[in-house]
Order: structure tokens, then C-alpha cells, then sequence
């Protein structure tokens, strides 16, 4: 994938070689293309935060392989800038922010959605790949609860460090913690089982990703949108390094919308092109 200068058919040889002997993929860290040739000059390495428990999103496959749109949608990307290689790092989504804060990831591809506060934290890319448009989610029937203001008195289940817990803890700012908020650092799909089992009431999440993580269709959707949201990848602030790849990435995206690739990702992970 990188792009070299001229190499000796010995080197050539000898690359080919050390290739086809040592490649190996880890569920924790795996690169997303095959390494440079050898000799090459001036490729970065970016280390790629994500997760492995967002069906569809980003996950382990029944091969072992992580998959899903945010990861191919990075790995597509990579292809397209020669001067990088990225590899990814997963994790428990819960420990994303603070690896990108310490420098163990350089950029997070998990879905982030773009608020007030986290945009005073870090650094976003401009060109998003992910239109969410969030609900409340409750099981299927119920008929009581149609709103945040339904949910006084109620517990509302939600993943630490959320865009959805964000909006839950901003509205009990502002009505005296009327919402018990009910934390989790599990898998995506745990909030099928806590609503249906009656340890919480609601939760928020939406339209398009409520099919991926309740594939039954024990949970649904109701009201209207409590906030629509751009998903973008999250970097560091005030790093110029993070800048640049981030100008970079959002060139690619607009060419992967020009050509239909992203609407061709988006339809074949999330059902639908959620991408406009």
C-alpha cells in the first residue's frame, strides 16, 4: 500500500519473504493494510482507537476478524493516504477517551457524536460520516414513556462517557437529578436485557442503531428526536500533527461520498444510508 522508490529484486525478495512468515492479527492490535515496503520514507503510524462489542459498528466477526463500518471505513480511508498506516488498538469504549488523552490512540472511530462539551475537549474532523438522530428507547410495550420528562422518577440506562449520557446528565442538571441514571461500561446490546428484565426503564440510542443491537425487536423508539448529531472521529486538541491527518481524512470522505463508497458502507453494515 505504501508507495516507495526504487528496490532491489533482492530487498523485494527478502520483504516478500518476511511477509509471508510473520503475518499475524491480534484481537487487541491489528494493522489495517499490509506493511510498507521496504525502504519506505515518511510513513506515520496511527495508532486507531475502537471497540470490538458495536454489532455492526465495530466488532469480532465469527472468523476473529474485527469488523464493521466504523473499522472499514477507516481501513478504506488508509488506502487512500499513502503517507500513513494506521493500526487499531481496541478497547472497552468506556477507556477510549482517556487512551486518546495519554497518547495511547491517536484518533477514536466509534460512532463519537459531536456535542458542545466534548468539543471543548478535543478535536473533531469537519466531514461527518454518521448522521444520528437520538431517541428514547423503551421495550416495546410500553405505552407510558415518551419523553426525557417521562422518565422523572425512572432509571434510564446509559454507557459512561456517552453522547446519550451527556444528554440524561445535562437534563438532570437542570431538573434536580429527576432521572436515575443507570451507568454501564458493557457491550452495546446489554440494554436489551435491562430493559426487557426491568432493571431500567429506558434508554436512549437511535433509529438506525436500535436494529443492530435488538435484532428481535424487543425494543423501539418513541417521540421525536431529542438531538441530531454529527459522527465524526475524535483527535487530541492543540496538536498540529492531529490537524493535519484531520484536514487529510476529510478530504477522503468527501471523495468516498462522491463516489458512493460511504453510501455503500452504510448500507451494508447499518440497513440503510445514514450518511446524508
Amino acid at each position: 500500500m505504501k508507495k516507495t522508490g526504487a528496490i532491489s529484486s533482492l530487498l523485494l525478495a527478502v520483504a516478500i519473504f518476511a511477509v509471508g512468515c510473520g503475518s499475524t492479527e491480534s484481537a487487541n492490535q491489528t494493522s489495517t493494510s499490509k506493511p510498507p515496503e521496504a525502504g519506505a520514507v515518511g510513513v506515520k503510524k496511527i495508532i486507531v482507537g475502537t471497540g470490538t462489542k458495536f454489532p455492526n459498528v465495530c466488532f469480532i466477526d465469527e472468523n476473529g476478524k474485527l469488523t464493521g463500518y466504523d473499522v472499514e471505513l477507516v481501513r478504506e480511508i488508509d488506502q487512500r493516504l499513502p503517507d500513513y498506516e494506521f493500526e487499531f488498538q481496541t478497547m472497552e469504549f468506556a477507556n477510549l477517551l482517556l487512551s486518546l488523552e495519554t497518547k495511547k490512540i491517536d484518533f477514536i472511530a466509534h460512532e463519537m457524536e459531536k456535542n458542545p462539551e466534548r468539543e471543548q475537549k478535543y478535536l473533531f474532523n469537519k466531514e461527518p460520516y454518521v448522521i444520528w438522530k437520538t431517541r428514547v428507547v423503551v421495550p416495546k410495550d410500553n405505552e407510558t414513556i415518551k419523553s426525557l420528562d417521562d422518565l422523572k422518577g425512572k432509571r434510564a440506562y446509559t454507557t459512561a462517557t456517552s453522547a446519550a449520557a451527556q444528554i440524561l446528565e445535562n437534563y438532570n442538571k437542570a431538573n434536580n437529578n429527576a432521572i436515575n441514571i443507570v451507568y454501564s461500561n458493557g457491550s452495546a446490546n446489554d440494554a436489551v436485557n435491562q430493559l426487557t428484565q426491568g432493571r431500567a426503564d429506558a434508554t436512549l440510542g437511535s433509529d438506525f442503531s436500535l436494529p443492530l443491537i435488538d435484532p428481535q425487536g424487543k425494543l423501539k423508539t418513541v417521540g421525536e428526536p431529542l438531538v441530531s448529531s454529527n459522527v465524526l472521529f475524535m483527535f487530541r486538541k492543540d496538536e498540529q500533527e492531529a490537524q493535519v491527518l484531520s484536514d487529510k481524512i476529510d478530504e477522503v470522505i468527501k471523495q468516498l461520498k462522491t463516489d458512493g463508497t460511504l453510501t455503500k458502507l452504510s448500507n451494508h453494515w447499518l440497513g440503510g444510508d445514514y450518511t446524508k
